[in-house]
């Protein structure tokens, strides 16, 4: 890993800022939505619309990115994030529900933008490294674990309005954000590869490392978002767990996400990365099984599952893609890959608070089953079909 090139690095600690927002948003979305929502069942609306933001600014943002480059496009996110966080602190001030959850829908550039991180950490590195470059780029997600609900509970009470202090202070990581990428090089693409216009996208999606792939990818993070989004109002609103209790149940979740992108290469080395994403849907479904109870200690241990469970499964999804195209496809495959991802997390997310208030914690978490063992059927399908 100390051997990465210095992009690797930038793209790292720029991940942490960037993520701390998405953090941030999972932790309080839902609690401010409470607060300001007609109905209760729409409190985890701004939370979904974060995803769904996502989904709807992949090909937006990756458009832009093969116009004016990737440094171009990171800066010019972090000027856009800290103007919509102004506006999210003005809904915040009116008490505005659908303002509130505009701006929330409006910070989906950002995430859009900081998935792209990845992409941008592989083109750094040779083939080889592809899932180092990827595992550690993400362990900037441990820094945003802590960085995000700190952040959130510090500046709650700044201000006669909740959480507007909050929002403050969570600027002040993207204008941090904007100097370190500031240093970023994006690679060069030669003019001649540039104007290839490569294969068709039927061609592409018909490959079975692709399929296996964003499979991969979808279903790791449509359990792992649903389950997450769930658990604040599942823990906080319902069973009435303190937000501390909360914030630490959640911190602990998204460590789990990322503190192991130190150990996955090695796991890699010695399983092979379709047998580390087996690994995976096998967490989930140990998740599962513990969350069944409503106990503090079942509820940190389970989110902690659902945490390593996401990280096998993304990582050895986001190491297999480069396999599927070429370098002038990196964009067009890329945010196919992207979009199909969100668009269908964002339902997840959208759909949690209204299964978790009419039906309950156990149905959200069998709900998943389905999904959970389809997926392991592809798995499985793939390494039957890379041994013969």
């Amino acid at each position: 890993m100390l051997a990465l090139p210095r992009n690797v690095w930038l793209l790292t600690i720029s991940l942490s800022l960037f993520m701390s927002l998405s953090v941030f948003v999972v932790f309080i979305g839902g609690i401010i939505g409470q607060s300001l929502a007609p109905y209760v069942s729409l409190s985890t609306l701004p939370v979904a619309m974060l995803v769904i933001g996502t989904a709807s600014g992949i090909l937006p943002v990756v458009y832009v990115m093969s116009k004016i480059g990737r440094r171009r496009t990171f800066l010019g996110v972090c000027v856009y994030t800290i103007a919509i966080i102004a506006l999210a602190i003005v809904a915040l001030k009116i008490q505005s529900f659908y303002l509130f959850c505009l701006s929330i829908f409006l910070f989906g550039i950002t995430m859009a933008t900081m998935n792209q991180f990845r992409f941008a950490a592989i083109e750094s590195v040779g083939e080889n490294l592809n899932a180092t470059a990827t595992s550690t780029v993400l362990l900037g997600g441990l820094a945003s674990a802590f960085l995000g609900p700190e952040l959130a509970i510090l500046g709650k009470d700044w201000f006669n309005t909740p959480f507007v202090g909050s929002f403050l202070l969570l600027s002040c990581c993207f204008v941090l954000a904007f100097l370190l990428l500031w240093f970023y090089q994006s690679k060069y693409i030669p003019e001649s590869e540039q104007k290839q216009s490569g294969r068709s996208l039927k061609a592409i999606v018909k490959q079975s490392v692709f399929i296996v792939a964003i499979s991969s990818a979808s279903v790791g993070y449509v359990v792992m978002s649903y389950i997450m989004t769930a658990t604040p109002m599942s823990m906080h609103i319902i069973d009435g767990f303190s937000l501390m209790q909360t914030k630490f149940v959640i911190q602990s979740h998204m460590i789990a996400m990322f503190l192991p992108s130190l150990f996955t290469p090695i796991i890699v080395k010695l399983f092979g990365l379709s047998k580390m994403m087996i690994i995976g849907i096998a967490l989930y479904f140990v998740c599962i099984f513990i969350g069944y109870s409503h106990s503090l200690h079942n509820y940190w241990v389970a989110l902690i599952l659902l945490g390593l469970g996401w990280n096998f499964l993304f990582i050895g999804s986001t190491s297999l893609l480069p396999r599927a195209y070429r370098g002038s496809e990196k964009f067009k495959v890329q945010s196919i890959n992207d979009l199909l991802i969100f668009a269908t997390q964002a339902v997840a997310s959208l759909s949690a608070g209204w299964f978790v208030f009419n039906f309950g914690w156990e149905v959200v978490l069998l709900s998943t089953v389905p999904l959970l063992l389809l997926q392991l059927l592809v798995l499985l399908w793939w390494l039957r079909k890379k041994a013969h």
